[in-house]
């Protein structure tokens, strides 16, 4: 009984691992497909204009002829570099910023929360709106508009778990031999948050990547030659009512399916680096 127990247990973990390990392989497929794509595969041919799905076409084309499976792949690759690259500039900030505060405390602390409270009374798709056009819109703007929007909930949640350490026995006793406030955050407190800061950077992911979509469907991010998700989809609503419903399906579900992958992901990570599961 003893044995088969442990071997359940070893067969959870060896599933929640591998599950996270394809997670990773596939938007890893996706993200490098997109990068090395000959951008003929979804250039205009006037020849093939409104085709519906086909085995040719498995997503059809658009009203200019455009291969819409890879014009998809190469956007979701688009989105997904962008998010990454966004989200992981914000959860930095959010490991600096949540360190700061509840290592320096007094007038710092004030300061970031009132930052945090800030960022988060103002709607972020208006935040990043405003921030996008200051900038020029494209993909500095975009890129800095998630990045500057999205730290706020994990500060808070990195700055909790900061104090909660900071006053643990070890710290204190790390102190008391004279160890600067540099090098116990560096030696005691950042390894006690890199799980939270882990989960954190990987749910930022998927918000990143549907504020991305979201600001350039609206006209406020990448250019409208850029085969972006927000792009496709501002496109396929203007030709949906003649019939073309696959422009806007395809795409649509891919994004959906990129964004629960990432879910997915966090949830499995969680799973591993909690201490309340990660031996279930």
């Amino acid at each position: 009984m003893k044995y088969c127990r442990i071997k359940y247990k070893m067969n959870r973990r060896t599933k929640t691992v591998v599950l996270a390990c394809a997670i990773v392989l596939l938007l890893v497929i996706i993200s490098v497909a997109g990068i090395v794509m000959n951008p003929e595969l979804y250039a205009p041919d006037y020849s093939a204009k409104k085709l519906v799905p086909s085995l040719q076409h498995p997503f059809g084309t658009d009203y200019l002829g455009r291969d819409m499976f890879y014009r998809s792949v190469k956007g979701l690759s688009t989105s997904i570099l962008i998010g990454t690259l966004a989200a992981t500039v914000s959860a930095l900030m959010a490991l600096a910023l949540g360190l700061l505060a509840a290592t320096a405390g007094g007038w710092v602390d004030k300061a970031v929360s009132y930052f945090v409270d800030l960022f988060m009374g103002v709607p972020h798709l208006i935040l990043l709106m405003l921030i996008s056009f200051m900038l020029g819109g494209g993909l500095k703007g975009v890129v800095i508009g998630v990045a500057l929007t999205h730290w706020p909930n994990l500060t808070r949640v990195i700055r909790g778990e900061v104090m909660q350490v900071r006053n643990a026995q070890y710290v204190k006793t790390s102190r008391k031999f004279g160890v600067s406030k540099v090098q116990v955050a560096l030696r005691h407190i950042v390894p006690h948050v890199l799980p939270q800061f882990i989960i954190g950077l990987i749910l930022l992911f998927p918000h990143a990547i549907l504020h991305e979509a979201g600001l350039t469907f609206l006209g406020f991010g990448l250019p409208v030659d850029a085969p972006a998700m927000g792009i496709i989809l501002s496109e396929a609503l203007k030709h949906i009512a003649t019939g073309m419903w696959w422009l806007v399906l395809f795409p649509g579900a891919m994004l959906v399916i990129v964004v629960m992958l990432f879910d997915k992901l966090g949830e499995q990570i969680k799973l591993l680096l909690d201490p309340a599961s990660a031996q279930e």
